[in-house]
């Protein structure tokens, strides 16, 4: 609609579903990998060979692919006071008494904080995979460090599929936000409901 405010570019939303694809393709191979009872994933990549090629491969290409995506918000991300005080009435929020809090930005600090674990999980999976990529790389660390780091890659996919759980969650949650993602736009009301100061930002540009 004419009246709506582009809130992702067609560039932003396609970095986001290319993240999003690598990211099931990569936990799918991932949880085949990690535990006998759940190696029936693997059929979905061509057996258990192919989910060990290309789970790595699968990984690096999700990891360049947010971080691209991680750059462009990056701005957008930094935790300021009213994200702090926000914070602090995490009563309100649950029970949406948005009326309540201080005046959100692009984002709010839920989803502030969401973008930092993000951040933080694929640099720790990015690192750690390496490290145990048996082809390339593992042969250059002991015994210890092998563990210490598979033990870190799985607690970091760990995060990262529950943070994942939660932002799908948040974004059925919140009516309006999906449809952001997927045409692009929001409408004024929306924009001003759940985001006001970044809706006055639009507005003045």
């Amino acid at each position: 609609m004419k009246h709506d405010i582009e809130r992702y570019t067609p560039s932003q939303r396609s970095n986001h579903w290319a993240v999003a694809i690598l990211f099931v393709l990569a936990a799918l191979s991932g949880l085949a990998l990690f535990h006998p009872a759940l190696f029936g994933l693997s059929g979905l990549f061509g057996g258990g060979t192919w989910t060990r090629i290309l789970h790595p491969f699968i990984g690096v290409a999700m990891f360049v692919f947010f971080l691209v995506l991680a750059i462009r918000f990056a701005g957008h991300n930094r935790i300021e006071a009213r994200d702090r005080q926000w914070l602090r009435q995490i009563n309100d929020v649950v029970h949406n008494r948005e009326e309540k809090l201080p005046p959100v930005g692009r984002y709010n600090a839920g989803q502030k904080l969401l973008y930092w674990t993000l951040v933080l999980s694929m640099l720790v999976l990015l690192f750690s995979g390496i490290v145990i990529w048996r082809e390339y790389f593992s042969s250059f660390f002991g015994i210890t460090t092998l563990r210490l780091a598979a033990v870190l890659h799985a607690l970091a996919a760990f995060v990262l599929i529950v943070s994942i759980i939660v932002h799908i969650y948040a974004a059925i949650w919140i009516k309006g936000s999906m449809g952001a993602m997927l045409y692009g736009t929001v409408s004024r009301a929306w924009a001003r409901k759940h985001h006001p100061l970044w809706a006055k930002e639009v507005e003045r540009k």
